[in-house]
Parts: structure tokens; C-alpha cells; sequence
């Protein structure tokens, strides 16, 4: 067994964000990732960086400059459309940088770089992870390799292998899934729908209807990604052989019956075959009692539907978690009440604005209550 002052499971944003903060304050940990290498599997598509999270834990890491190198500019821009692409608001990308745009991938690559060679341990998925009695912790990966660690963070999502250390909470399906597709370079390829979704997101409803939204992202090179999301039971997607991708996006293009071709294209005419995201969630005040020597970040702390803050709070999390590590030299108990007495009540607050925006989103009249939302109506 390999012995690790401090072990971080998963290579996500908040798990290499921690690293990145202990990295700048002269603090050594060592991440562990399931995935073979940085490129095994894709990222997720565009995220915006808000100002009073994810840029200042970008900040603490030392990052900003990195940061602005990669941000797809003019991408904060609106479009609220009905579904016979009608645009009720158009409304463009100001310029303030409030909270630009990255691709997930980008962004994870940037801190990845930051960090020195050997720091992420690649190909380490967890199979087991058992409490040594000393506020140690033992994890055990496929294999049969182990390390012992004395302080061990689980970064590793939705799913994690760590958070049953903390609290037997399992996430719950949350009501609502998106079904995801891209169009790749749709100014040549399809320049109508290209138009539609404009510079930056489109939100496409069908304002006689609720529980149903049509979301497009314009990312790099032209690409567009987009989730067609829908509140329904989970066992309500079981109609859809996602097997067959042909018959798949014949039965999910059902759903946009009467839209505008350059909407439903997005659909139909996908260059990716559809993928189901169904959308899990943790209680959204979930907190456990403090166990030694271990703790938890982003979403295996805090998981909640898509709702922008997942992103920024895991790497405020992980920024934070650090600078209390640093502020409290010897004293792992200190460093961990104090990051999690701060980040329960923050990861709540955030959950629970997140939820009432979802409910917007797939709610009565949604389109209507998103320009007041982006207006400032109301």
C-alpha cells in the first residue's frame, strides 16, 4: 500500500481546481482518475464561468490569464424562441465578460496543464475504499493496487465511491432528462439552423405546452450542441430504442411535432447519435456529520439537474477546500469543518435556486417567465 498525504478521487474541474491551489501553495496531492488518459471521453460542451464563483476559484488557482485565453467570445448572448422559430428576445452579447463561455474540455485541459507531470494518476478506477480507524483511509482501485491516505477527497460525481465514507444518501431522479445531439459545422452544413440559434444559446418552447424546452449552444468551429429537454417520469423514455439511432431520432423528432425545420433539424438531422441524460439529484440540503480524514466535492457533494452552477461551485469547492488545507498546516480536522461549514449552507442555496429556475424552465408559460428573467421584468 502506498502511503499519500492527501488523495483526490476524480480529475473533474473541482477535483484538479484542489489540486491546482495545494500545487500553488507548495502542498503535494495526487488525483485519481477511472478514464485511461485526458482524451478517453468527452467533456461535456459549453459552460459560462460566473463572476462570483468559478472566476474567483480560477483566481485563487493562479489561472485568470490561462482562463481568458480560452474563452469563446461573444457567446453570452440569448435567443428565446417559439416553436415556429419566432424570436420574442434576441438578446446579444454585451461584452461585460460576466460570465463567459468555455468548452468544458478546454477549461479542463487548462488546468491540467497547470499542473506538474504525474500529479493526475490515470487508468485508477476505484473498486474500494474502506476507513482505517485513524482518520486514514485506505483506497483500493482495479487490480488490487491500494494507497492509504491521510486526507482523502471524493471529486468523483454523481456516482461517487467515497460519499458512502460520509452518508448512505444515494441520488434520486429528479423528474426531468435532456436528449443530447450536435450538428458539426453548422454555418456551411446547416446554415439555416445556424441562424436560428444565433451567437451564442437559443431556448426554444412551445409556449402552449410545458415541461419541454429545445436548448442549442453555438460552441467552436461553428458546432452546434443541443438537448431537447423534457419532465417526464424516467420509465417514459423507455419508448425509445437509443440503439437504434435511426429510430431514435424518428421517435424524439415525435416530440417537436409542428416545430420549425431549423429547430427540429437539431433532431433529425444530428451527426451524433442521440444520447439520454437523465437528470439525478442529491437532497438539496445535504450534509453529513464530520468524518476524519475525508470529504467531498461537487457533485458527489451537492448533485443537482443542469441548472448553470455545477460547474463553478465544484471549483469553488475545490478552491476553497484548498486555501483551508493551506490555512491550517497540521490540522486536517480544522481544514475540513471549516470548508464544509461554509460550503453546506452555499451548495444549498444554490440548489434551491437552481430548482426554482428549473421549475421555470419546464413550467407554465416558461418562455414568457425566461425574458423576464433575462429582461429584469416582472
Amino acid at each position: 500500500m502506498t502511503p499519500e498525504p492527501i488523495a483526490i478521487v476524480g480529475a473533474g474541474l473541482g477535483g484538479l481546481t484542489l489540486a491546482r491551489v495545494l500545487h500553488v501553495r507548495g502542498i503535494p496531492a495526487t488525483v485519481y482518475e477511472a478514464d485511461p488518459s485526458p482524451t478517453a471521453r468527452t467533456q461535456g460542451g459549453m459552460i459560462d464561468i460566473h463572476h462570483h464563483n468559478g472566476q474567483p476559484a480560477l483566481a485563487t488557482a493562479g489561472l485568470t490569464e490561462e482562463f481568458h485565453r480560452i474563452v469563446l467570445a461573444g457567446r453570452e448572448s440569448y435567443r428565446i424562441a417559439d416553436r415556429d422559430g419566432t424570436v420574442l428576445l434576441d438578446r446579444p452579447d454585451d461584452g461585460s465578460g460576466g460570465s463567459p463561455e468555455v468548452l468544458r474540455g478546454a477549461l479542463r485541459q487548462m488546468l491540467l496543464d497547470s499542473l506538474p507531470a504525474g500529479t493526475v494518476r490515470w487508468g485508477h478506477r476505484v473498486s474500494a475504499v474502506r476507513a482505517l480507524g485513524d482518520g486514514r483511509h485506505e483506497v483500493t482501485f482495479d487490480g488490487g493496487n491500494s494507497v492509504v491516505a491521510d486526507l482523502l477527497v471524493g471529486a468523483d460525481g454523481a456516482w461517487s465511491r467515497v460519499r458512502p465514507l460520509l452518508t448512505d444518501v444515494l441520488p434520486e431522479y429528479s423528474g426531468s432528462a435532456s436528449i443530447e445531439t450536435f450538428l458539426f459545422d453548422g454555418d456551411s452544413r446547416h446554415p439555416a439552423t445556424a441562424k436560428a440559434v444565433g451567437g451564442g444559446s437559443l431556448f426554444g418552447f412551445d409556449r402552449g405546452t410545458r415541461g419541454k424546452i429545445l436548448i442549442a449552444h453555438r460552441e467552436s468551429d461553428g458546432n452546434l450542441h443541443a438537448y431537447l429537454w423534457l419532465s417526464r417520469p424516467l420509465d417514459g423514455f423507455a419508448g425509445i430504442d437509443f440503439a437504434d439511432p435511426a429510430a431514435a431520432r424518428a421517435r424524439i423528432a415525435r416530440e417537436l411535432d409542428g416545430w420549425a425545420p431549423e429547430l427540429t433539424a437539431l433532431i433529425t438531422d444530428s451527426d451524433t447519435d442521440p444520447v439520454l441524460r437523465p437528470h439525478f439529484a442529491l437532497p438539496i440540503a445535504h450534509r453529513w456529520e464530520r468524518v476524519a480524514g475525508v470529504t467531498l466535492l461537487g457533485d458527489a457533494a451537492h448533485l443537482q439537474p443542469p441548472n448553470g452552477e455545477g460547474a463553478n461551485l465544484a471549483m469553488q469547492d475545490g478552491a476553497e477546500l484548498g486555501t483551508a488545507i493551506a490555512a491550517h498546516p497540521g490540522d486536517v480536522e480544522a481544514a475540513l469543518t471549516a470548508y464544509e461549514r461554509a460550503m453546506f449552507p452555499r451548495s444549498a442555496a444554490a440548489a434551491q435556486d437552481g430548482a426554482a429556475f428549473i421549475d421555470l424552465l419546464l413550467g407554465d408559460d416558461a418562455a414568457g417567465n425566461l425574458i423576464e428573467v433575462f429582461t429584469g421584468a416582472g
